[in-house]
Order: C-alpha cells, then sequence, then structure tokens
C-alpha cells in the first residue's frame, strides 16, 4: 500500500477538523451550550463521521468522506433566540429529513431543482456575517490579528487547504507568547452528554429546515459531485440514507448534521493518492481511524479553544469561510438573469430578520423564490 494513502487520509482529516473546529465551537455559543455539551457535541459527531466513513468506503470501494455541515455549523452560530435542546430537537427532524431523501428519490430530486444561484445566495448570506466579524477582531486586538490576517493570504497563494489550520495554530502559539491565553487546561478523555430535545414549530421552520436544505444543496450534492469528478458513480439514496442515520443516533449527544465532505472529499479523492482509482477508497479507513482520535480527546480540544481570545476564535472561523463565501457569491451571481432572485435572497439572509421566531435563512430563501416566480411570470 502507498504511503499515499494514509497521508492524504490523515491531512484530509486535520484539515478539516482545525479549519473548522472554530465554528461549531461558535454554534455551541450561540445555543447556549455548556463546556461538557460542546465536548460531548465534538465527540459525537467524530464518532458519527468516523463511521459512517468506514462503513460506506468499504461498502462501495469508493473513498466516500464524510464531514459535519459547515454551512449547517454557519447556521446554527448566526442564529439566536435558540437554547441547546432546541438545536438538538433541529438536528433530529434534519436527520428524519435525510433519511426520507435518501429512502425517495423524488425528494433529492426536489431539492436539486431549487435554482443554484438561489441555495448559493442563501448560503452566502449565513457566512458573510463571519467575514465581516473577522474583519472587526482588527481593533480589538491588532497585534494578534493583523499578522495572522497577512499570513492567511500568503500561505493560501501556496497550499489553500492548509492556511487555515496555520493560522489556528499559529495564532494559538502567538496569543500564548503574546500572554493572551490564560492556563492551559488539563488533559482530559472525553464523554458523551445527553440532551432532551425540544420541538417547536420555529425551531423547525428557523433551523431544521435551513439545516437541511444547506446540508443537502451546499454539502451532500457537491460531496456527490466530486465523486464524480473523480471518476466515481456513488448511489446518491443509500449514502444519504447512512449519512442521515448516523446523524439521528448522534443527534441526542448534542452532534450536529453529519454528510457527505466536498474539500475533504477532493484531497483523498484525486490522482496523487493513488493512481488506480479502485485504491483510493482505503483513505477511508484511516481518515475514520483520524475521527477516532479527535472523538477521543474532544473535550480537551474545546477546553482548549476555550482559554484562546474570543478574537482569534472568530478570526479563525471568518477566515475558514472565505472560500466558501467566494464561491457561493460567484454562483449566485453567475445568471443574469436570477441575479436579482440571488441578490434578494443574499440581502434578507444577511440582514439576520427574524419574524414570528424564524430566522432570516429560511425567509432569505422564500424571497429570492418569490422574485424568481415574479420573474418567471413577467417573461411568460
Amino acid at each position: 500500500m502507498r504511503v499515499s494513502i494514509p497521508v492524504s487520509a490523515f491531512v484530509a482529516a486535520i484539515v478539516g477538523f482545525g479549519g473548522t473546529l472554530a465554528l461549531i465551537i461558535a454554534a455551541a455559543d450561540a445555543v447556549g451550550a455548556t463546556r461538557e455539551q460542546t465536548a460531548s457535541w465534538v465527540t459525537a459527531i467524530c464518532l458519527a463521521m468516523a463511521l459512517e466513513t468506514a462503513w460506506l468506503s468499504w461498502k462501495t470501494r469508493m473513498p466516500v468522506i464524510t464531514a459535519w455541515s459547515t454551512p449547517g455549523a454557519a447556521l446554527i452560530a448566526a442564529s439566536s433566540g435558540f437554547t441547546m435542546g432546541d438545536a438538538v430537537g433541529a438536528f433530529i427532524v434534519t436527520a428524519l429529513l435525510l433519511v426520507a431523501t435518501g429512502l425517495f428519490r423524488p425528494l433529492t430530486r426536489l431539492i436539486a431543482m431549487i435554482p443554484a444561484s438561489v441555495a448559493s445566495a442563501m448560503l452566502a448570506g449565513i457566512v458573510v456575517t463571519f467575514a465581516i466579524n473577522a474583519v472587526k477582531t482588527i481593533p480589538a486586538d491588532p497585534a494578534l490579528i493583523l499578522p495572522l490576517i497577512a499570513a492567511f493570504f500568503v500561505i493560501r497563494l501556496f497550499n489553500p487547504a492548509l492556511s487555515v489550520l496555520a493560522v489556528l495554530v499559529g495564532g494559538g502559539m502567538l496569543a500564548f507568547a503574546l500572554g493572551r491565553v490564560g492556563g492551559l487546561p488539563a488533559p482530559e478523555l472525553s464523554t458523551l452528554v445527553l440532551t432532551a430535545p425540544t420541538f417547536s414549530l420555529a425551531g423547525v421552520i428557523g433551523l431544521a429546515l435551513p439545516l437541511y436544505l444547506v446540508t443537502m444543496a451546499s454539502q451532500n450534492l457537491s460531496g456527490l459531485a466530486v465523486l464524480k469528478a473523480a471518476g466515481y458513480h456513488p448511489e446518491p439514496g443509500p449514502i444519504i440514507t447512512v449519512t442521515g442515520l448516523l446523524s439521528l443516533i448522534s443527534a441526542p449527544f448534542n452532534a450536529l448534521t453529519t454528510n457527505l465532505a466536498a474539500i475533504s472529499a477532493a484531497i483523498c479523492t484525486g490522482p496523487d493518492v493513488h493512481p488506480d482509482p479502485a485504491e483510493r477508497w482505503k483513505t477511508g479507513p484511516f481518515y475514520a481511524l483520524a475521527y477516532l482520535v479527535f472523538a477521543i480527546f474532544g473535550a480537551s480540544l474545546v477546553a482548549l479553544f476555550a482559554v484562546l481570545p474570543q478574537s482569534l476564535i472568530v478570526l479563525v472561523a471568518g477566515l475558514a469561510l472565505m472560500a466558501a463565501l467566494a464561491n457561493a457569491l460567484a454562483i449566485a451571481l453567475k445568471d443574469e438573469s436570477q441575479r436579482m432572485a440571488a441578490t434578494t435572497t443574499f440581502a434578507v439572509t444577511a440582514s439576520g430578520l427574524s419574524l414570528f421566531g424564524v430566522g432570516s435563512a429560511f425567509w432569505g430563501l422564500l424571497a429570492g423564490l418569490v422574485v424568481l416566480a415574479l420573474d418567471s411570470i413577467k417573461k411568460r
């Protein structure tokens, strides 16, 4: 076996985990999670990803790599007025919708019918707040933040995949050198904590439905596209069903929805992994092994993030979403005939509008679809 197989798997795992863990921490803070609940969140989601990736890769003999929903974490982090119980309820509803999507093909086709411009504009509206907040950290601590921003844009010229991770590690070291870090936490093993779900119409419409839509449109469909681009022909239904079932099992332990990976999958599916496509599925078990390690030490990682400066966490979260924002904006504005609908979706979503307890992501999507329908009527 080529050494490139485990190396690619471990790089993909480290980039995916370290580059977006700050978003998980931000999402947990937004719903008032305790440190124990946040640690359980990280542990449970890592276990779910390890099981999904190992099983699906072995079963399909393809490098089927899973991840947590990065735009979903951004959606939760940008929400307000919800508790951890509400979030768990939303995770359960989203998981059930994913299972239904996997079992009934018409649902997959229905999601695919949502114009890419509107779906991407909704995603851009969700993540733009994080990019803006990252810039706002500069006056709070310029000595820490400015060198890290410069490092990010220089490193991404040579290795975009590692740029966020480099900022996280380098930022932690710089914060420690500048005396911005408190006492380092003692190592501790992870534990799982159950949280009783709460269900409400506002939670379903404001959290679960947008989470399902961004997970399908921005993650699962993109993940399938990465596999197809690498020459594989996966059957979407069984894969989505498995990720939905594991998400359903892990949700009561505070875990966000899991789904097909896109960026991490791209690292594990290319010819650099192995010249023979039939051998690349072996990255799956090694990727799963890495996430088992992350699961074991999830509590320590959460505790470490807790002592880092808040400005550093906000910066890393914003930088981690810069590429997603750029890509989403490019897709949203590509089709001139749908540009007004996409712009409306973006503006409403980014506004943070909340009506009847329902968040802006839903209203942004609805507004964009209404404008699109009106434009369609006019053309007739």
